[in-house]
């Protein structure tokens, strides 16, 4: 366990881009379009059951999802190297969730229009199970890779994930539902008393968060906290801590 705390970073960054190498096989779970076309078919698609599966995590993991598996999030922290400005938060994030209400209406219509989920494919859309095998998927994967990437570059650090992620609108608001009810759940919890202002972990956090601050109001909770743990490896004083409660 103490090899893990250690080496905690060094293993997310690590699972993190490995996901995103994996992106030809798994991308048609991910993919917004491709499960709304499923569903129009009148099928549950792999696809759509991850989204699910997204959701229950949420309610009781956040948004663990984005700082650890997420291949999109894996691809714009292979970015940091050539954009590593912080985000405008709040400035923009509003898109992401019209996005997510324009995908969730399409897909609720979609089944509507099928006349209701019938048969369920784990392998909708792929060839031997590899996603981008399928006929006609390479241009939907390359579109995918180039839209992350132009927010990647031209925002900052994972303006995909801030401003246009209509998944981290399902995380977040599973999150809200267990902030409501408060059950036992993964979070992150600070002690201002131990905090000496050394900025360490703001700088270190992948969303661009202004973690000192949130220490010093005594507030760990944000919609957009991946709970990646880098404020927490990154303290020198152990301020900050992953706690469930």
């Amino acid at each position: 366990m103490k090899s893990f705390i250690k080496n905690r970073q060094r293993i997310r960054k690590a699972l993190i881009i490995f996901s995103f190498v994996l992106l030809p096989v798994t991308f048609v779970y991910i993919s917004c379009p491709i499960i709304t076309q499923g569903a129009s078919e009148g099928i549950i698609t792999g696809g759509l059951i991850v989204f699910i599966l997204i959701f229950i995590s949420s309610l009781f993991l956040g948004r663990l999802w984005c700082g650890w598996l997420c291949p999109a999030g894996g691809l714009q922290e292979i970015y940091f190297q050539i954009n590593n400005k912080q985000v405008n938060i709040g400035r923009l994030n509003w898109i992401k969730y019209i996005t997510f209400l324009a995908i969730f209406t399409s897909i609720i219509l979609a089944i509507r229009s099928a006349g209701g989920l019938t048969t369920i494919d784990l392998f909708y859309y792929t060839d031997h199970g590899i996603s981008i095998a399928k006929e006609g998927a390479s241009p939907k994967f390359y579109g995918q890779i180039i839209f992350i990437t132009i927010f990647a570059l031209s925002v900052g650090k994972r303006g995909f994930c801030h401003y246009f992620c209509p998944i981290a609108v399902i995380m977040i608001t599973g999150r809200k539902i267990r902030n409501l009810i408060r059950w036992p759940a993964l979070h992150l919890s600070a002690d201002m008393n131990l905090c000496t202002d050394c900025r360490k972990c703001s700088t270190n956090c992948p969303m661009g968060l202004d973690v000192n601050d949130m220490v010093r109001r005594g507030n760990m909770e944000n919609t957009e906290c991946i709970l990646c743990g880098g404020c927490v490896d990154a303290c020198p004083k152990q301020a900050i801590r992953y706690a469930i409660h």
